[in-house]
C-alpha cells in the first residue's frame, strides 16, 4: 500500500479520489481554496475537499489526514506535504502545475489522469476540444508529471469511441469513472515495481487552451456539423449562444437537419419549422435544427414551448442585435 497525496478539485476528480482511498493510504489531499457561492457568498469547499471529509467519516481516510487548500504551492505548503512522508502523488484536475521542488517530494512517482489520448489535446480543456474537432475517439491517459504540461511519459491509456452525440459534461463524467480504476492500476504497478513508461511523440502533440464565456458564441457562417459539435462541446459550460432581439439566446441542443432543398437565405436566418424535429436555421453549409433553447435569464425550453412564448420567430436573423417586429 502506497502513501499517496491526492490532488484534485472539481466533481470529475471525486471518483478517482474514492478509488485511490479504497486501495492505498491517502496521507494528504490537495485542493483549491473554498470559493464564494450563491447570493450569500458563503465559502464552499471544492467537491474533492468535501468528498475527502466524507471519506474520513466513512473511515476510508484517517481523521488526521490534512486537507490542504492553498492559493499557491509555497515552501510552507511543500513542508506540510513532506511532513506526511508520501510515496507518490495522484492528480486529476487540480488546476495548478507542480514545479520541480514539489515533484521532488514524491520518490515513487507523480502521476496525473488526463482525459484525452495524449499527445493529442494537451492542455486545460481536452474533452471539449475532442468534441469540437469531431474526433472519432478519445480516452484516458495516465502520465508521469513533468515540468511541461501534459508532456510526461505515458503509463497507461484507455480508448473510448465517440459517436457524435456526446456533450462535454456527460463525456467528462464517463471518462472520470473509466479513469479512476486505471489510476489505481498504475499506483499498483508502482508499488509492485513493474511500471512501463512510453515516451510521448512530441511531434504529434496538439493543444487546447482554457475556455471562456465568449468562446461559446456561434458563428452561423460555419457548417451545421461544426455548430452542432460546438453546442455539444460547450455544454454545460461555457454554453453555446447567439444574439437575437437585443439579447442573448442560449442553444442547448441542436442537430444537423437532413434536406435536399437548397435555400437562398443568409446564414443565421430562421427560415422554417419542422413539426417533428425543431426550428430550422440556415448555416454556412447545411441546415441546423434547434431543439432546446433559452433566452437570457429565462427558463430552458424545448423548441415547441419556446415558439409558444416567442411570436414571429421565423424570419429572425440570429447572430445580430437587430430588433424584429416583436420581443420575446
Amino acid at each position: 500500500m502506497l502513501r499517496v497525496v491526492f490532488a484534485g478539485s472539481p466533481d470529475c476528480a471525486v471518483p478517482a479520489l474514492e478509488a485511490v482511498a479504497l486501495q492505498h493510504q491517502i496521507v494528504a489531499v490537495l485542493s483549491n481554496p473554498p470559493a464564494s457561492m450563491g447570493r450569500s457568498r458563503n465559502l464552499v469547499p471544492t467537491p474533492v475537499a468535501k468528498a475527502a471529509a466524507e471519506l474520513k467519516l466513512a473511515g476510508h481516510i484517517a481523521e488526521d489526514v490534512p486537507i490542504i487548500t492553498p492559493e499557491h504551492i509555497t515552501d510552507e505548503i511543500r513542508a506540510q506535504i513532506a511532513a506526511v512522508k508520501p510515496d507518490a502523488i495522484a492528480c486529476f484536475a487540480y488546476g495548478k502545475i507542480f514545479g520541480p521542488k514539489t515533484l521532488a517530494l514524491f520518490p515513487r512517482g507523480a502521476i496525473n489522469l488526463h482525459p484525452s489520448l495524449l499527445p493529442r489535446w494537451r492542455g486545460c480543456a481536452p474533452v471539449p476540444a475532442a468534441i469540437l474537432a469531431q474526433d472519432k475517439e478519445t480516452g484516458i491517459s495516465i502520465q508521469q508529471m513533468v515540468r511541461e504540461m501534459d508532456a510526461g511519459d505515458i503509463l497507461a491509456q484507455k480508448r473510448y469511441p465517440l459517436d457524435g452525440s456526446e456533450t462535454a459534461g456527460d463525456l467528462l463524467d464517463t471518462l472520470a469513472h473509466e479513469g479512476a480504476p486505471l489510476l489505481v492500476e498504475v499506483l499498483n504497478r508502482i508499488e509492485a515495481g513493474n511500471l512501463t513508461r512510453t515516451p510521448q511523440n512530441h511531434d504529434k502533440a496538439t493543444y487546447c487552451g482554457m475556455l471562456c464565456k465568449d468562446d461559446g458564441e456561434i458563428d452561423w457562417n460555419t457548417s451545421a456539423e461544426e455548430i452542432a459539435a460546438k453546442i455539444r462541446a460547450f455544454h454545460p459550460w461555457p454554453g453555446a449562444f447567439t444574439r437575437a432581439r437585443e439579447t442573448v439566446l442560449l442553444i442547448h441542443q441542436a442537430h444537423p437537419y437532413e434536406t435536399t432543398e437548397a435555400t437562398n437565405t443568409p446564414p443565421g436566418t430562421v427560415f422554417d419549422v419542422d413539426k417533428k424535429t425543431g426550428i430550422l436555421v440556415q448555416t454556412g453549409n447545411g441546415v441546423l435544427a434547434l431543439e432546446t433553447l433559452q433566452w437570457c435569464a429565462k427558463k430552458q425550453l424545448d423548441w415547441k414551448s419556446f415558439l409558444n412564448g416567442t411570436r414571429n420567430f421565423t424570419g429572425t436573423v440570429l447572430g445580430t442585435t437587430a430588433q424584429p417586429e416583436t420581443t420575446p
